[in-house]
């Protein structure tokens, strides 16, 4: 069997913090598939139901699940 050396260093947390943005392409992404969610449920939220699931599907990450175009 090998041996595992470990040097023991303590983990340097000073370094800067990378800041978080958002991505604009992200976020207008986002904003087409609430929109094509809207149109759907718009237009026959019984038959587009399964369309609209499969598009909740990929927003549903970012945002709060009671948020649903067919209430």
């Amino acid at each position: 069997m090998a041996k595992v050396f470990t040097i023991p260093v303590a983990p340097n947390f000073g370094t800067k913090r990378r800041v978080r943005t958002s991505d604009p392409r992200y976020v207008d992404g986002q904003r087409v598939l609430v929109e094509a969610m809207k149109y759907l449920a718009q237009s026959d939220p019984v038959v587009n139901r399964s369309a609209i699931e499969l598009i909740s599907e990929h927003v549903r990450t970012r945002f709060r699940m009671s948020d649903s175009p067919l209430a």
